[in-house]
Order: structure tokens, then C-alpha cells, then sequence
């Protein structure tokens, strides 16, 4: 029984041996799997991916820089430039890693020690902000450390519990910020004035690595002392590639075009949200207003993007990954020879009659001229005084930001509105006295008697215009008459709807940032529709009345005005998009028959002597329509057209708002007389009939 329990034994021992030696070589092939999968890895990421795998490294351990591009310029139609980009040597810095506010002050302390550095150069805002650096430097126990002493008590509270919630810092900065002033800024000495306003340039982006301009414009010396001393100053070097904005004619069409953030400013606080939102960094130099802020994308081109990396020192080492690209250039519709005399004009005429007597209240004039053919704004003009100083502001933009009482001008939209809708037929008569209406007379400046549909624009009938008023809203006219319309608002309506087939009361489309729309005005009185047939009513811009006028001018063709002519591709002649030439609205063919009347009506307001002298007496025929517009005790002055009047290459609109009184002393019409006669020989001595 033993030796049987003995073999049995061993035959146990020979299968556990096999089945552990199985194991073993198993557990060895797992092995052997295992390491061959890790030298294989280790093989494709030491050799085959090591570019790869570096470059990741690189971008975690690297942070990317931006610098804006040289910006495209703007030229006129000639190719005149307007807004220029010229060569600005920058000392720029990128912070050193792990620097203090120590190591940042002594480096500003170095830097006004041995540069230029002007106060003036910086903006109040800066200022206010060195003077709270200033401020945050001192003990935390002192009343004053981070300007606490200019919070009220309560304020100080709400603050330090937390009252004001995750805006905390934007409240407060906002409070100190309003109530740091110039009594503050006088307690920092100059030196040290200069040291703070370097502080902040030098932390202003500290922390996320990016290039910040210290000191823009340097001269060629100051560029020598950095490129040479680079030891002294870690972190700072010289932007050969840096840029400013000039604009060679100074104060004209300046508003129009607007202004760029400086390479310091960067993204302005109020336009900060739109630019980060199209991809734009805080340090990007960006268009503030006008032109340059409407074409900001094309005139910005690509910046150039580099990688910034570390040494053992800390100090900032800067490869370019992609060169900058130049922005696109854009050239305007505008003609700067007629720009500057038209300027000129409206500025000479405004301080020659501005606040004199009788015109009083007379302090802003505006005139504006385009090509009706293709909505080519020629020039854009105007000035504001201040009565008390008399000093002048210019103020071109107001032709598409200001309102203005249009009065008569409108009543070429009037007559077309009334035989489209066939409540008079072309050559009606109306006999031009004064008429009683809701128990209230009235009438004309004077009575003209029997007019027509042409004579009556001719001799701006105030009269035929209230039959039309009348007659639109479903009644004739009779002595005495009530005049009580049920749904006077839908009168209005058709009306407006009318006049902006002319382009008034809506939006042009004029490419500038701002424009402003219409006032429309809101009565349910019946008789305010005779007020708004006369242009007594609604406002509209000066540029809402040029493009009426051009309108009339082409005989229906309603062009978008433009300032932009087209975008050219930098250093290429090549056009990337042309602005002029698009047609927004064009009037019914079968009303055309009417509004063919109503040429005739403008031609005949000049013809017959009701414009001016200098107008009728003209080498080149010009219609055109007068505007009074009552306004209180004052009366604004219009007068829109185009010329010639058979082939009209030019079409015109100036405004002088209350500039004369309102009673039987009324001066003469500004606009007439002393703008648009000139204007229009300026026009056509650059640009001859024959030429046309």
C-alpha cells in the first residue's frame, strides 16, 4: 500500500512541476510581450515621434507672442495718402521669469535714469494708474496703501466683505479712477511720476509672457544705448518692426477716419469685447472710430506670431513661427483737392456769419457731395462753433450723425408720392392762398396764385403741398374743414414709405460706424400731416437728403453710399473688393413719368431765380431744392440738388441748422449763397463738363 501511495505521489510531483514550469515560461513570455511593447514605444517616441513629441513640450512649456503687422493705408481716389503707417522704433520688454516688484521698479528706475521719458507722452489714464502703483507700494497698515483713503467708510465695508461680489476690483478701480485727480497726480514728483508710468508698462502682461511697448518712437540714438547695454537691461530690445499713424492733412476728413490705438494702448477698454471675440490680443494696436475701425480687419493684415522660451537665467527667448503680413490697402472715394476746399468754404462761411445778427443761434453747417451715378461720397464736410468762444470743431461726420430739420427739400418726395398714388394728376392746379383747416390758417411764405405740380416746387407752394396732405388722407379740401382722419398713423405710414424709396428716414448704409437713422416724429393729430408733406415733421441726416437728391438725380436709381472705393491686396494692384456701384433701390418704371416732373419742378427753382444769383448765373445748369424749417424762434436752411441737370455728375446736400431767425427778418439762405456756388466751381474746374 506504500509504495502504490509513493508512486501515486510522485506523479503528483511530475504534473504540479510541469504545470508550474508552463507557468513560468507563460508568465516569462508576458514578460518578454510586455518589455518588447515598452522598447518599441520608447523607440517611436525617442526616434520616430521626437520631433513631435518636442515641439509639445515646447508649446507647454513656451508661451505664444503676437505683434500687430504694419497697418494697410488709406488713400483718396487718387491715390493720394490720407492715413499712413510710417516707421516707429519701439524699445519693447518681455518679463524675465520669476521677477519682483523690486526687480520691476529698479528696471523702470534704470530706464528713466537714462531715456527721455516725457510725461506728456502718457495719457491721464496712465497717469491715474501710476499714481495707484504709486500707492499700492506702501505699508498695508498705512490709511493710504491702494488709495483706500479715496473709498468712503461705507465703501471700504462693502468692499472688504465681499459686498460687491465677483466685480469687486472693476467697482473699485472705477471709484478711485473718477476721484484720483489733479491734486493727487501733483503728490508724486516727476522721477517718480515717469518711474510708475514704466512700472506698469513693464507688469502690464507679465503674466502671461507677452511683449509690452515701453516707449514708442524712440530716436536712433536711444536704439544705439539699448542694442549696446542689453546686459543692463534684461528683458528690454528694440522693435525694428514697429509702426505709427500719420495722417497728412492734419484736421481734414480727420473724424471720418477715424484713429488707431497706439502700440501701448492697445485694445481700447470700450471696443475690448468686440476685438477679443474676432481673435484680436490685448496688445494689439486696433482702429478706435471712423474709417479706421470700420476697415479695422482689412487694414490690420496678419500679426506676427512667435514662441517665447526660457533660459537657465529666466531671460525671455523670442522664435518667430510665422511672419508678419502687411494689411490691405484701402482707397476711398473721397477727392482730397475738393475735400479741403469744401472745408475750407463751410469753415470760412461759419465764421463769418456764425452768431452774428440775426443768425444768432447759427453754429454748425454742413455740406456733403457725391457721385449720383454710383453713390461715390466726393466730399463730406462741416463745422460746429462754440458761440460763447467762437472757436470752431470739425465735425464731418455730422453729415451722417447729426439730424436736421429737412422743410422744403422734401417736397419733390411729396409731389411724386401724391401723382403715384393718383390723388392729383400731373399739372393740377391749386390756388395758392391761405386755406383754414381745424380752425388754424394756413398758408405759404406769400401767396403765389394758380401753380401746377412744377410750379409749385419751383415756388415751394406750401399750399399744393397741404391739398396733397389732404388728399392722401381720403378727403378734399374745404373752408373751415375739420379735417379729422381716423387712422392717421396709417396715413404716416404710406407716407414714410414714400419718402424712403428716397432714402429718407432710413438707415443710407453709408459704410461708417454710427450712422445715425431718423427722428420720426408722433402725433395723432390729424393737421401734423401737413407738417410733414413741408419737411416740418421728421429729421433726417444731411446724407439721407444727398441721397434723396441723387435719387431724383438719376431718375430713379437709388445707389448705396460709399466711402470705400476699393480694397486693394498689399503691394498689388489687385482689387480684393470694390465698394462704388451698388444699387439699392430703383423707382417703378410706370412712376418715372412723375418723378420726371419733379426734375423739371428742381431745374425750375434755379432757373426762375429762387435758389440765388450765383446759381442761376452758372456756366453749368443746376437743380436743386430749397429747405426752411421753422424751429421754435429759428429757421434751419437747405438746399439739396445735382448738376448738370440734363446729365447730373454731381448731386449735393448742405444744411444750416437755425441759422437765422425765425420772423420777417429772416437772413438769407446760407446754403445758396455762400456754400454750394462754391462748392460746385470747385467741382467742376477739377472735374470739366466735357471731362465728364
Amino acid at each position: 500500500m506504500k509504495r502504490r501511495r509513493s508512486k501515486k505521489s510522485l506523479k503528483k510531483v511530475r504534473s504540479l512541476n510541469h504545470e508550474i514550469s508552463h507557468r513560468i515560461m507563460l508568465l516569462s513570455g508576458v514578460i518578454m510581450v510586455a518589455f518588447l511593447i515598452i522598447f518599441i514605444r520608447l523607440f517611436y517616441i525617442q526616434v520616430i515621434s521626437y520631433q513631435e513629441y518636442t515641439a509639445k513640450k515646447d508649446d507647454y512649456t513656451s508661451v505664444k507672442q503676437y505683434v500687430s503687422a504694419p497697418r494697410g493705408q488709406i488713400y483718396d481716389r487718387k491715390g493720394r495718402v490720407l492715413a499712413a503707417t510710417v516707421v516707429s522704433h519701439n524699445i519693447v520688454y518681455t518679463s524675465p521669469q520669476n521677477m519682483s516688484d523690486d526687480d520691476y521698479l529698479v528696471y523702470a528706475r534704470r530706464i528713466v535714469s537714462v531715456f527721455n521719458v516725457k510725461v506728456k507722452d502718457f495719457t491721464t489714464t496712465e497717469k491715474k494708474e501710476a499714481y495707484i502703483a504709486w500707492k499700492s507700494q506702501l505699508d498695508p497698515d498705512d490709511s493710504e496703501y491702494m488709495c483706500n483713503n479715496l473709498l468712503t467708510a461705507k465703501e471700504r465695508r462693502e468692499y472688504n466683505s465681499g459686498a460687491w461680489g465677483s466685480d469687486a476690483e472693476t467697482v473699485r478701480h472705477s471709484i478711485l479712477m473718477r476721484r484720483i485727480g489733479k491734486k493727487q497726480l501733483k503728490e508724486m514728483t516727476t522721477k517718480q511720476m515717469k518711474t510708475y508710468l514704466i512700472y506698469n508698462r513693464m507688469t502690464e502682461n507679465a503674466s502671461t509672457g507677452q511683449e509690452n511697448v515701453v516707449l514708442e518712437d524712440v530716436s536712433d540714438d536711444d536704439v544705439a544705448y539699448i542694442v549696446e547695454h542689453k546686459s543692463d537691461f534684461p528683458g528690454f530690445d528694440v522693435d525694428f518692426g514697429g509702426w505709427k499713424r500719420e495722417y497728412p492733412y492734419g484736421e481734414t476728413l480727420s473724424d471720418v477716419l477715424g484713429t488707431v490705438s497706439t502700440s501701448t494702448e492697445g485694445l481700447p477698454e470700450e471696443l475690448a469685447d468686440y476685438y477679443l471675440q474676432r481673435g484680436y490680443q490685448y496688445n494689439a494696436s486696433v482702429g478706435k472710430s471712423g474709417l479706421e475701425l470700420q476697415y479695422n480687419d482689412v487694414l490690420s493684415g496678419t500679426p506676427q506670431e512667435s514662441k517665447i522660451t526660457y533660459n537657465s537665467q529666466g531671460l525671455a527667448k523670442q522664435t518667430v513661427t510665422r511672419e508678419a503680413v502687411k494689411g490691405n490697402d484701402v482707397y476711398l472715394t473721397i477727392d482730397i483737392e475738393l475735400q479741403q476746399s469744401v472745408d475750407d468754404t463751410v469753415k470760412e462761411t461759419l465764421e463769418n456769419y456764425g452768431g452774428t445778427t440775426n443768425r444768432e443761434n447759427f453754429s454748425t453747417l454742413f455740406m456733403c457731395m457725391m457721385n449720383p451715378n454710383d453713390g461715390s461720397i466726393l466730399a463730406m464736410s462741416g463745422y460746429t462753433m462754440d458761440l460763447d468762444t467762437r472757436e470752431l470743431t470739425y465735425y464731418a461726420s455730422g453729415c451722417y450723425k447729426s439730424l436736421v430739420n429737412p422743410g422744403s427739400c422734401v417736397k419733390g418726395a411729396t409731389v411724386y408720392m401724391a401723382e403715384s398714388e393718383g390723388v392729383i394728376e400731373p399739372g393740377e392746379v391749386f390756388v395758392d392762398q391761405p386755406i383754414i383747416v381745424g380752425g388754424t390758417e394756413y398758408s405759404s411764405y406769400t401767396n403765389h396764385g394758380a401753380v401746377n405740380d412744377i410750379n409749385a416746387l419751383a415756388v415751394s407752394s406750401n399750399v399744393y403741398m397741404f391739398n396733397i396732405a389732404i388728399r392722401m388722407a381720403g378727403q378734399n379740401y374745404s373752408e373751415g374743414m375739420a379735417f379729422n382722419v381716423d387712422d392717421v398713423g396709417a396715413v404716416f405710414t404710406k407716407m414714410r414709405q414714400y419718402f424712403s424709396e428716397f432714402g429718407l428716414g432710413v438707415k443710407t448704409g453709408l459704410d461708417v460706424p454710427d450712422e445715425a437713422n431718423s427722428y420720426q416724429a408722433s402725433s395723432s393729430e390729424s393737421t401734423m400731416l401737413l407738417n410733414f408733406v413741408i419737411g416740418q415733421y421728421d429729421m433726417y441726416t444731411p446724407i439721407q437728403l444727398l441721397t434723396y437728391a441723387s435719387t431724383i438725380a438719376t431718375t430713379g436709381k437709388q445707389y448705396k453710399p460709399t466711402l470705400m472705393k476699393c480694397i486693394k491686396e498689399v503691394n498689388s494692384d489687385q482689387n480684393i473688393e470694390i465698394g462704388t456701384g451698388q444699387l439699392r433701390n430703383v423707382l417703378p418704371e410706370k412712376n418715372i413719368k412723375y418723378l420726371k416732373r419733379v426734375r423739371e419742378g428742381f431745374r425750375q427753382v434755379v432757373a426762375q431765380g429762387n435758389a440765388s444769383a450765383s446759381l442761376q448765373n452758372m456756366s453749368v445748369e443746376v437743380s436743386g431744392k430749397t429747405g426752411t424749417a421753422e424751429v421754435d424762434e429759428w429757421t434751419t436752411a437747405n438746399f439739396v440738388g445735382y448738376a448738370p441737370s440734363d446729365d447730373p455728375t454731381v448731386s449735393f446736400a448742405c444744411s444750416a441748422p437755425t441759422s437765422s431767425v425765425n420772423s420777417q427778418s429772416v437772413s438769407s439762405n446760407i446754403c445758396t449763397d455762400n456754400v454750394v456756388p462754391d462748392a460746385l466751381n470747385e467741382y467742376f474746374e477739377l472735374y470739366p463738363v466735357d471731362e465728364n
